[in-house]
């Protein structure tokens, strides 16, 4: 049974981010430098447990000034892909976006995830743009 939370502790902070940067600098070219930034520090991270492994992670920051939280950093092991763990912790992210009072949740997707986040009604919007060589797109999403 998955397990989707709020990240307790440092070391889960750690696994979280150690997985972040197997997916995106180990299998995706992501530049170390890139990867951890200013908003780490004051995000609030989710992850996926299948039972005290992490499986998957996310980060939302909120900003309150423009009454939106964004979404992102959103990766999921290799070996757990394809079982529903992205969409659940998009789920939780929403989740907590609403009882922040939060109106709206935008994220950059990579172009090949953007089926995930269309999925669950998010609406692109503007041009594809390249973060750390990798092509995205601006997605936002409504909340109830």
């Amino acid at each position: 049974m998955i397990e989707v939370r709020e990240v307790r502790g440092d070391a889960e902070r750690r696994a979280a981010l150690a997985l972040r940067r197997e997916v995106f600098v180990d299998e995706q070219g992501v530049p170390p430098e890139l990867e951890i930034d200013e908003h780490d520090a004051i995000a609030l991270h989710l992850v996926a447990l299948d039972d005290e492994r992490i499986v998957a992670t996310c980060r939302l920051v909120d900003d309150a000034v423009a009454g939106r939280m964004k979404f992102g950093r959103l990766v999921v092991a290799r070996d757990a892909r394809g079982a529903g763990i992205g969409r659940a912790l998009l789920d939780e992210a929403e989740r907590r976006a609403r009882g922040l009072g939060r109106a709206r949740i935008v994220l950059a997707a990579q172009t090949s995830a953007m089926s995930l986040y269309e999925r669950a009604g998010y609406s692109a919007r503007g041009e594809v743009f390249l973060d750390a060589g990798i092509e995205h797109m601006t997605m936002e999403k409504t909340l109830a």
